[in-house]
């Protein structure tokens, strides 16, 4: 979205007013706060943390792929209406560009109150760069439970702040969450704790996180974002290193394409198996919240990496 229309569509909320039904905008009904979160995961903890004193909007819709989402005037509109905006820096440049035109007051980055510290690669090793290839920080946090709750507190924080009398049914809902995402990742350590590879190759560098907390070593295909597609020569590396390191399964995702794993596969003798980086929901989902789909996940991993 160029930056003139979004300047120009917040502006126009000062005539529009509050007109529009929170039905439309995602604002909040006279007993709820209005909350706009940037994507699934970040909506799906403001559920679970505000309950229901809380209204909220995504502006990335159910199927999409976030990294590239972009913003109509409609979601610009949410943003300014909203009571509430949980974002996370450098994942979507859309939002980023968006959220400069909110009061700062009502923003939470999430990436402020998160450990985001992992690098993610696709060459296929630990050390060296080639030309192809890319770095950098793995922005995709919950899919380490224990991240993720780092951001459920920071949620809690910010509803309190804007509902102060809603602050006890805050920090009880995102205690409760903390417990499931507790057990979630207990559930996690205990099943990939002994496994016949630990090599895993995925659709895109996503699994960092992951990857980190369950030591795994990730080779993804395409870059940080799916579109990032690897060369000849990142693509022949990728192949060598799934045949040398004797790796039975690799990934693909549900929201991107599935052509380069399988040619990975077809080209080492791999199966394809689905890993869900769960950016966002949609009808090929294998569960129906963040807490069903992990748990998939974990089945999917543990057949594929040969656990026991």
């Amino acid at each position: 979205m160029k930056r003139s229309l979004v300047v120009a569509t917040l502006a126009s909320l000062t005539l529009a007013g509050c007109g529009a039904s929170s039905a439309d905008t995602g604002a909040a009904t006279e007993d709820t706060v209005g909350v706009t979160a940037a994507f699934y995961p970040l909506a799906y903890a403001v559920e679970r943390v505000g309950g229901d004193r809380v209204t909220v909007s995504s502006l990335t819709k159910p199927g999409a792929e976030p990294h590239d989402v972009e913003l109509t005037p409609k979601d610009v509109a949410t943003l300014g209406r909203s009571a509430v905006v949980v974002y996370e820096k450098g994942f979507q440049p859309a939002v980023d560009e968006a959220v400069t035109q909110v009061d700062a007051e009502k923003v939470l980055d999430v990436s402020t109150s998160v450990d985001l510290t992992i690098e993610a690669t696709h060459d296929g090793h630990e050390h060296g760069k080639q030309e192809g290839t890319e770095e950098g920080i793995d922005p995709h946090f919950w899919l380490d439970p224990t991240r993720y709750a780092s951001a459920v507190e920071a949620i809690s924080d910010r509803l309190a702040k804007a509902d102060p009398a809603g602050a006890t049914a805050y920090a009880a809902n995102a205690d409760a969450f903390v417990a499931e995402l507790t057990a979630l990742d207990t559930e996690f350590a205990a099943a990939l704790k002994t496994c016949t590879t630990r090599e895993l190759v995925t659709g895109h560098a996503a699994f960092a996180y992951l990857a980190d907390r369950y030591d795994l070593h990730q080779v993804g295909i395409a870059g940080v974002s799916p579109d990032t597609e690897p060369n000849a020569a990142a693509m022949k590396e990728i192949i060598e290193h799934v045949r040398e390191a004797g790796v039975k399964t690799v990934y693909a995702e549900t929201l991107v394409s599935k052509d380069l794993t399988e040619t990975i596969a077809r080209e080492t003798g791999a199966t394809v198996a689905v890993l869900d980086p769960i950016e966002g929901l949609s009808d090929a989902s294998a569960g129906k919240n963040y807490l069903e789909v992990m748990r998939s996940n974990l089945a999917t991993l543990v057949k594929g990496q040969g656990c026991s």
